[in-house]
């Protein structure tokens, strides 16, 4: 379901579930495969990508959800809370994250994305959307608040009223995704820029408690609170 690997100070966390839908017990994979990577020592960034050409992550397993059966996919009743945790823990990781987007992220999917301090992503295929409200489903506030937070104020409201599909070109020049690569290209590139950003990492602590004032209870995206506090009390 996700796999992890190591080069030298990079970390490479890779899903491996086809299209990568978020349910519970996804959510708890994923949050395994982070409790090994913060109990490393040292200079340390995190790429986060999928096995699947097509799919970075295709959002909510909504099969799952709307059956309101545990199944595969775990108990649906602590889905949201525990998935919210998830983002607020990323989003305040203490080391560089870039996400490698090869494919499509729609909904949870484009939260994760957002999440990570840097994105790159494929410059010939894939999306970025939020597609709640074409399917129907209200946007949670905590969502709203980290859309709003790391990107500029007309591709918020083009990403949330609209559900703008964003090309990475066109992410690019919103100012929302670092840069576009071929697909060949898109990881190593990914990689090399994590590789960078590993010295940052060394010192968790202060790395850490950087993201937790900007994203934390911050007056900076004119809200009570900020994302990361929204995304942990969400209920």
């Amino acid at each position: 379901m996700i796999e992890l690997n190591r080069s030298d100070d990079v970390f490479v966390l890779t899903m491996c579930a086809g299209e990568n839908r978020w349910n519970t017990n996804f959510v708890r994979a994923f949050a395994a495969k982070l409790d090994e990577v913060q109990g490393s020592e040292g200079p340390a960034a995190l790429v986060i990508t999928s096995q699947n050409e097509k799919f970075f992550s295709n959002g909510l397993d909504l099969e799952w959800r709307v059956g309101n059966e545990h199944g595969e996919g775990g108990d649906p009743s602590v889905f949201a809370k525990e998935f919210m945790a998830l983002m607020a823990r990323i989003i305040t990781f203490p080391m560089p994250t870039i996400c490698a987007i090869n494919g499509h992220a729609f909904g949870a999917g484009l939260m994760l994305a957002l999440c990570a301090d840097i994105r790159f992503m494929r410059a010939d295929r894939g999306f970025l959307c939020a597609n709640e409200i074409q399917i129907g489903f209200r946007i949670p506030d905590p969502e709203l608040a980290l859309f709003r937070h790391k990107m500029s104020g007309s591709a918020f409201f083009e990403t949330v009223q609209l559900a703008r599909r964003w090309t990475g070109p066109d992410a690019v020049q919103a100012g929302f995704v670092e840069r576009a690569e071929g697909l060949d290209e898109l990881l190593p590139a990914a990689m090399r820029r994590a590789a960078e950003l590993a010295p940052l990492g060394a010192n968790r602590e202060l790395y850490g408690e950087s993201k937790e004032r900007i994203f934390g209870e911050a007056p900076s995206i004119n809200e009570r609170n900020g994302a990361a506090w929204l995304l942990r009390n969400y209920s």
